[in-house]
């Protein structure tokens, strides 16, 4: 069996990217007077960021800050701190609604890694608050009690950088190439895999036509019965064949 089944959360859980993140941007947006609004597209290409606060970041410096932001480094910094900070507060009354669900096969792949023993994790860029919500609200209040959450700005450097995954491997006590990653994106791919583990990719909607050639195996979903597409059997397979 793997030694832990880690999983990224946004795009991997639940589909949030397109439906509630970039919604929730764009209302903050608003709030604050600012004309920006992310169309499908755009925040498409931005998610090849990690981290919502980066993706903000690179936007205004790729088109330019708004003239009603100051122009200083620092206050720059504070804006967009406090901007992903009301962002994520409407993010997390659109995830306690219930609007978005859990991907199909999620809830039982974390089962079938309970009933084995194996520790699960969810590792992600996002806001540590709004990955708790979603993990409560969408895998239950029992489940949510045993999955460990290393998300947002614990790590100093986001995916693609391993840090995230280093930082899991090393607070569950666990050999790294003896974990197996659910990732959906290139970027999570890439730190899933510079951290030596083993990586299953389910696409995601902003995720298809990415480049997944390094991944262990990729599939559209992790499926429910009797449309399953892997279980942990199938990830125990793959750890072995990628420490053989």
């Amino acid at each position: 069996m793997p030694a832990a089944l880690l999983f990224d959360c946004d795009g991997v859980l639940v589909d949030t990217e397109r439906d509630g993140h970039r919604i929730a941007f764009n209302e903050t947006f608003k709030e604050k007077g600012l004309q920006e609004d992310w169309d499908v597209q755009t925040y498409g290409k931005l998610l090849e960021i990690g981290g919502g606060k980066e993706r903000m970041t690179h936007h205004f410096n790729e088109v330019g800050w708004p003239s009603q932001i100051p122009s200083d480094e620092q206050g720059r910094k504070d804006f967009v701190a406090g901007t992903h900070k009301r962002k994520t507060e409407i993010f997390m009354k659109m995830v306690e609604s219930g609007a978005m669900p859990l991907r199909p096969g999620v809830a039982r792949l974390v089962d079938e890694a309970f009933a084995a023993g194996v520790p699960v994790a969810v590792c992600s860029t996002s806001n540590e608050k709004a990955v708790s919500a979603i993990v409560r609200v969408m895998l239950g209040e029992e489940r949510a009690a045993k999955i460990r959450i290393f998300a947002g700005d614990v790590v100093p450097k986001k995916k693609p950088n391993p840090a995230i995954y280093n930082l899991a491997a090393k607070e569950l006590n666990v050999d790294p190439t003896r974990c197996v990653v659910v990732e959906d994106s290139f970027i999570g791919l890439s730190a899933a895999k510079a951290a030596g583990m083993t990586c299953v990719v389910t696409k995601s909607v902003y995720t298809q036509a990415e480049d997944f050639t390094k991944a262990d195996a990729v599939y559209e979903s992790i499926g429910d019965t009797p449309s399953e597409n892997f279980g942990l059997q199938d990830l125990a397979k793959l750890c072995s064949r990628a420490l053989a």
